[in-house]
Order: structure tokens, then C-alpha cells, then sequence
């Protein structure tokens, strides 16, 4: 009993410090997913929750203690593959885009802020230097006259000025045309505090008037535009406001209601029925399947979208191919024995590979270059004598305008990039092979194509089909040789609803689609085009997979 109670001692320490880390951990997380919760945001502050809460049971818990090994990979996996895809697919059924950014409170909020000058509330005013930086006013209307209650110290205008718009508070009081002391400001030295003038809320109390600067010479009274109505409650013309955010105009006396169909408010008539114009900022609103309607529908999104989606399969299959052949027959080329220098030869082929991609694409943008790239001046100065002593008249190509010169242009760079990888692969997998084979062959008197075709090839796939799937795999995605090379162009004409071009892979689609639109940033079209990208690519991968499979079976 009494070393039990010695051990207890000894770790009560550590259980103090293991639960203080909790509680730290769960504040922290719990404050950051208020604050994001406050800024309108959901779906994060409930995956933290969700995440941090189901990590302090596995790690707190004793019937846990297995699954804290794989708790990491399983968070990670959630947060960084199923969340973004469950997001992205619930994007892709609401209208978000750069027009629909916010919820429909935030717009309400935003309308709510709106402000109108009051008709006859026009005070003409007179600013007075009272010495010492200090200032009054003198406001006048229909024979009646208020000043300010005390004296205001205004600056003239600077910088730091028009970042402050903290408004300065004051009430005004009843006077005479002749009771205010000081010499009148001209208009000159007035426009020089015009940014401080500008910053006076002037609270008229025998009125109930909020007055602002409104002119060079003028204050006005400024009423809210829109006040909220309570669902169930009567509006002015007679309406039974019958949802909520429902707003009143107080200056035009009209009903002003959200469309959840459009995502913008709308004036309505007395009986709630939406007309006329619609007035930003948008809201997000479900649109159930009329992103994928529209995507699958409008001809000029569908038939961008197969031509690219058939380009992407042909650059992401003719890459592997060619890498691969290009690779197989360096390996072999510089493991041959009678070669001399090999590793000098190895080093200078491995070379793309170690240069980071972007700087070699943006060099190769440049020897591509139609009218000064190295590329055409040397195509030029051999191909015209040639064409020349046909009658016929060379033509620089055209890479980044004509649609096939820059396929070419894309599929050349790609393979630039991709060969040393396939070499390497392939140099490793050769050494793989037993030297007895080719001795068998070479007494039989076999020749180099027909170990190639009955030995090395067929040694070589079965190894290879991971890695030639994760090739095909990343290449259908590679992003970054189409937006440094070409941006997706030239642009396709007939895509009119989306900008499209005739290099682009569907990747980069998507992206245009996404950020690029010419009528704003269409996130929830894009994130359609993107879960159908995912659905074919599944599929593909799929197959891909199965022909493996079936491939490794019959050998």
C-alpha cells in the first residue's frame, strides 16, 4: 500500500502536465473555431470539432490505446482527401462564385448598412478657428441656428487621416448667428480639413437628427435606407412577410426580398412577388443540379470540355509511352558494357531531372518563342534554302498559336521532363534481369530486337504497370507545365460560356473555369466540372488497375 502511494506521487506530474496539454489543445482549437464560426464560416470549425474531439478520446482514452498508431493517417486522410472532396461536392450544387461570396445574413447585413439623405434636412454651416487647433461650427436653417456643445480639434488632411474614419461624436446645442467667437474659415483652408470635417457625427437631440457632411457648405440628416421585418409581421403595403431576411426601403416604400433562386434581393410587390432589378452583393443558395445541367446541356461548356478531356488522355498516354521508350533505350545505352565514360553519359541525362521543372519550362518558353526563340531562327536558316529549292515558301511555326504546333510544343517539354525518371526506373530494373538469359539468346544468335521483345520488355512491365498508372496519374493532372508553358492556349473560339483552349488539360479547365471566368469567378460550375473530372478518373484508374491485374495474372 504505501509503494502504491509512492507511485501515485511519482505520477501525479505527469497526468497533470498530459491534461493541462489537453486543455490547451481544446481551447486553442475551440477559440480558433469560434472566431471562424463568427466570420461565417462552417464546414471547417466542424471538421476542427469533429477531429480534435474524436483525437482527445483516442489519445485520452485506455480502450483507444491501439488506434492512436493509426489515428494520424486516418485525420490526415480526412482532412486533406474526404474533406475537400465532400466540400467540393457540396460547392458544386450552390451558386458560389465571385458575384455569390457571402451568406444570406451577410447580405441582409449589408443592405441593413445602407443610408439615404432625408428629404428638407439640409443645414448650411459655417466653420469658425477658435485659435489653438481648436474649431466650432455654426449650423443654420430656416431661420435657426446650432452650434457644437464643445470645440473640436480638427488636423489638416494627411495620409493617416483617410485610413481613419472612426467617427467623432458630438451634440449640438441652440444659438445665435452671433454667438459663436473665432474668425470663419475660408472655403481654401477648409477643403484642407475636409478629411477630419468628414468624420463629425453631429447628434441634433431637439430633432432626433444624426447629421454628416454632406456638401462643401451643407450637413444633412441621413435615415437608415432599410429596416428588417419579423417573419409573421405586416409590412407597410399590406404583405405578410412569410420568410425570413425580408427587408422594408423606407425611402421608396417598397418591399425588398431575397431570391433563393437567383441569390440576390429583389423589390417585390404586395403580394411578395419578386421583380425588377437584382442588387449585389449575392448570396450563396442551393441550385440542386443545375451546375451539372448546365455543364452537360450547354454546348459550348460540354463540347470544350470532351475535346479537352480527349487531348488530356492523349498527352497523359503518348507521355508515358514516349518517356518510356526514350528511357528503356538510353538505360540500355548507357549500361552497355563496351561503353566508355558511362558515367559522365548518366549524369548529363539525369540532368533535367535535377533542374527544377519551372525554371526549364519557363527556358523552354523562351527557345520557343515564334519570333525570337532560338528554336525558329535555327529551323528558319535550315528549312527555307531546303523549301527554296522546291518553289515552295517555309513559314516559322506558329507554337503558341496554332492549336497542333503547340500540342507538339507541350508533348516535346513534357518528355524533356519526363525521360530521366523512366531511365531510372529502367536502369534499376534492368540490373534485375539475369545476364544468363541474354548469353542463351546470343548462342542461338538472337538479335538485340528479339531480346528486347521476349526478355527485356516483358521482365520490365510487370515491375513497371505501378509506376507507368502513377505516371499516366500525374500527367492527367500536370498543372503547372500548362499554366508556365502556355496558360491553356490558343483559346478555343467556340467556348463562349467558359474559357477553354486547345492545350489545356482538364485540370487547368477547371482552374479557368474557376478564376478566370469573364463573368466572374464560377466556383460552383467549376466544382461540377471537377467531381465529373473525379468520376471519369476513377473510372479510368479503375480500369487501369483491372488490366494490370489481368495483365500480371497471365504472365
Amino acid at each position: 500500500m504505501i509503494l502504491s502511494s509512492i507511485q501515485d506521487k511519482k505520477l501525479c506530474p505527469k497526468v497533470a502536465m498530459k491534461w493541462t496539454i489537453v486543455l490547451l489543445i481544446v481551447l486553442v482549437n475551440l477559440y480558433a473555431d469560434v472566431c471562424m464560426y463568427i466570420n461565417g464560416d462552417i464546414a471547417y470549425p466542424l471538421l476542427d470539432l469533429v477531429l480534435v474531439g474524436v483525437g482527445v478520446y483516442v489519445f485520452v482514452s485506455k480502450k483507444m490505446y491501439a488506434q492512436r498508431y493509426a489515428f494520424p493517417a486516418v485525420a490526415g486522410m480526412t482532412a486533406f482527401i474526404i474533406f475537400p472532396l465532400v466540400y467540393t461536392l457540396w460547392i458544386s450544387f450552390t451558386n458560389y462564385s465571385g458575384a455569390h461570396v457571402m451568406s444570406v445574413e451577410n447580405a441582409m447585413k449589408y443592405h441593413l448598412k445602407k443610408t439615404f439623405k432625408t428629404e428638407g434636412s439640409d443645414y448650411d454651416f459655417k466653420l469658425f478657428d477658435l485659435g489653438n487647433g481648436k474649431y466650432d461650427l455654426l449650423l443654420s436653417k430656416d431661420g435657426e441656428s446650432y452650434k457644437l456643445a464643445k470645440a473640436v480639434e480638427l488636423k489638416q488632411n494627411s495620409e493617416s487621416d483617410n485610413e481613419n474614419t472612426t467617427p467623432i461624436a458630438i451634440n449640438l446645442v441652440k444659438a445665435s448667428s452671433d454667438s459663436v467667437l473665432g474668425t470663419v474659415v475660408p472655403m481654401r483652408q477648409m477643403l484642407t480639413l475636409k478629411n477630419n470635417i468628414q468624420r463629425l457625427q453631429l447628434h441634433l437631440a431637439e430633432k432626433g437628427q444624426e447629421l454628416t457632411l454632406s456638401g462643401l457648405r451643407k450637413f444633412s440628416a441621413e435615415g437608415e435606407k432599410f429596416i428588417p421585418l419579423k417573419k409573421g409581421s405586416k409590412a407597410e403595403n399590406g404583405y405578410v412577410v412569410t420568410e425570413h431576411n425580408a427587408l422594408w426601403d423606407v425611402q421608396s416604400k417598397q418591399l425588398f426580398l431575397p431570391n433563393m433562386e437567383t441569390g440576390y434581393y429583389q423589390y417585390a410587390n404586395e403580394k411578395g412577388e419578386l421583380l425588377g432589378e437584382e442588387f449585389a452583393p449575392g448570396f450563396k443558395v442551393g441550385v440542386g443540379l443545375k451546375n451539372y445541367v448546365k455543364f452537360l446541356s450547354n454546348e459550348s461548356i460540354r463540347m470544350p470540355f470532351l475535346k479537352i478531356f480527349t487531348w488530356t488522355v492523349c498527352f497523359s498516354g503518348l507521355t508515358v509511352l514516349i518517356t518510356l521508350a526514350i528511357g528503356l533505350v538510353l538505360a540500355c545505352l548507357v549500361q552497355w558494357e563496351f561503353l566508355r565514360f558511362k558515367g559522365i553519359y548518366r549524369v548529363f541525362l539525369i540532368l533535367p531531372y535535377a533542374v527544377p521543372s519551372f525554371i526549364s519550362i519557363l527556358v523552354f518558353k523562351g527557345l520557343f518563342n515564334q519570333n525570337f526563340g532560338e528554336l525558329n531562327v535555327f529551323l528558319n536558316a535550315v528549312m527555307a534554302p531546303i523549301y527554296n529549292l522546291f518553289g515552295l515558301e517555309w513559314n516559322s511555326i506558329e507554337w503558341f498559336t496554332d492549336p497542333w504546333a503547340a500540342r507538339g510544343m507541350i508533348l516535346i517539354v513534357n518528355c524533356w521532363l519526363g525521360y530521366p525518371y523512366m531511365m531510372i526506373l529502367c536502369m534499376g530494373l534492368l540490373k534485375s534481369i539475369p545476364d544468363d538469359l541474354y548469353e542463351a539468346t546470343a548462342i542461338e544468335g538472337a538479335s538485340p530486337w528479339t531480346n528486347l521483345k521476349c526478355i527485356t520488355l516483358p521482365l520490365l512491365i510487370k515491375p513497371l504497370a505501378p509506376l507507368l498508372i502513377a505516371s499516366f496519374a500525374f500527367n492527367f493532372n500536370n498543372f503547372v507545365l500548362i499554366q508556365l508553358l502556355t496558360s491553356g492556349g490558343p483559346d478555343i473560339i467556340e467556348a463562349t460560356q467558359a474559357p477553354a483552349g486547345y492545350t489545356d488539360l482538364l485540370v487547368s479547365f477547371t482552374y479557368r473555369i474557376a478564376f478566370e471566368g469573364g463573368k466572374g469567378n464560377d466556383y460552383g460550375l467549376a466544382a461540377a466540372v471537377a467531381t465529373m473530372i473525379f468520376i471519369v478518373v476513377g473510372l479510368l484508374s479503375l480500369l487501369q488497375l483491372k488490366f494490370a491485374k489481368n495483365s500480371a495474372m497471365q504472365q
